[in-house]
């Protein structure tokens, strides 16, 4: 789980760990400020753009997973609004340009015989070492989380459904969801889940689950981090990031923001620490940075995101100092 350079991270998602012992005091201590850089995507360029909005990026490295891919980065992102559609760019540097996959949507809110949904949306694109595959998980319709693997990164199949709202009661809804490689020995786990639970109230909170082979999931029945722990409405855009042997899960809330809060390496902890990025009041974030995605290369830390409103952002570049 823990390294320097791209390919640690890039392996599971999380953001490796860097020069910090101990648990952190403070956001500074786990992740840098992230300085916008420029837009991933000319928005008005591209061949399928059918609502004018892109959200929820994540960012893979394919250095020595996939030696056919068409760039050292891949780019996964979506559109929101019906039909959605999970999208792909690559590139061959974190700063751009990423050039938009000609075959987009490559996996569909139609996707015969398997599911006909209004939309879907929010990939998050996991390198599965042990199968070799890059695994694709994603909502359609927003009670249900699904999974598509693909041996090049592109071309997918089917896996099925990996999490709904009867898996954890009392939800109307389980979405945007990210899944890491996060050894939990005492429950059996290899894998874990964090994803956007809508519950009483229409309030959205942070839930959480783990799994043995990254399919078939367990789930707390409680929020792992709930909005009023927090003293916001809704919270959403889960992200893993480890440092120093702890573990934090990052996530925007409805005020705009993005905040941290530690979770342990056992998931045991509940200490929240605040704001760790605030967004630009100018564009492209216009007060909302969300969804976060990192990445390191060549001993700098990235962060992709979500920019703008929510049905009318688009997908941000930030770098570190």
């Amino acid at each position: 789980m823990l390294g320097t350079g791209a390919a640690a991270l890039l392996a599971t998602g999380a953001v490796p760990a860097a020069a910090h012992a101990g648990t952190a005091t403070t956001t500074a201590d786990v992740l840098p400020a992230f300085t916008y850089l420029r837009e991933a995507l000319d928005t008005s360029s591209l061949a399928y753009n059918p609502t004018g909005e892109l959200i929820f990026p994540c960012i893979r490295g394919t250095g020595g997973r996939l030696p056919d891919a068409p760039g050292r980065f891949l780019l996964y992102y979506a559109p929101h609004e019906d039909p959605g559609g999970l999208c792909l760019a690559y590139g061959d540097s974190l700063e751009g340009p990423f050039t938009e996959h000609p075959g987009n949507p490559v996996v569909a809110n139609v996707w015969e015989p398997h599911y006909r949904v209004s939309h879907v949306s929010s990939p998050h694109a996991l390198w599965n070492a042990e199968h070799r595959e890059m695994w694709l998980y994603f909502h359609g319709e927003n009670h249900t989380t699904r999974l598509a693997r693909s041996r090049d990164g592109v071309n997918f199949t089917y896996a099925g459904e990996v999490l709904t709202t009867a898996m954890v009661p009392g939800t109307t809804e389980t979405s945007y969801a990210r899944v890491f490689e996060h050894p939990l020995p005492d429950r059996g786990a290899r894998y874990v889940m964090v994803f956007m639970r809508n519950g009483p109230g229409n309030n959205r909170s942070i839930g959480w689950g783990w799994s043995a082979d990254g399919i078939t999931f367990d789930f707390d029945p409680d929020p792992l981090v709930g909005h009023a722990d927090v003293g916001v409405s809704d919270l959403s855009g889960p992200h893993l990031v480890i440092r120093g042997g702890s573990t934090y899960v990052v996530y925007h809330t409805d005020r705009g923001d993005i905040r941290m809060t530690e979770v342990g390496r056992d998931f045991g902890t509940r200490r929240h620490m605040g704001v760790v990025h605030t967004p630009m009041g100018g564009p492209p974030d216009g007060g909302r940075s969300a969804a976060p995605s990192y990445a390191v290369d060549g001993g700098r830390e990235y962060m992709f995101y979500e920019a703008g409103h929510r049905l009318g952002a688009t997908i941000a570049i930030a770098r570190s100092g």
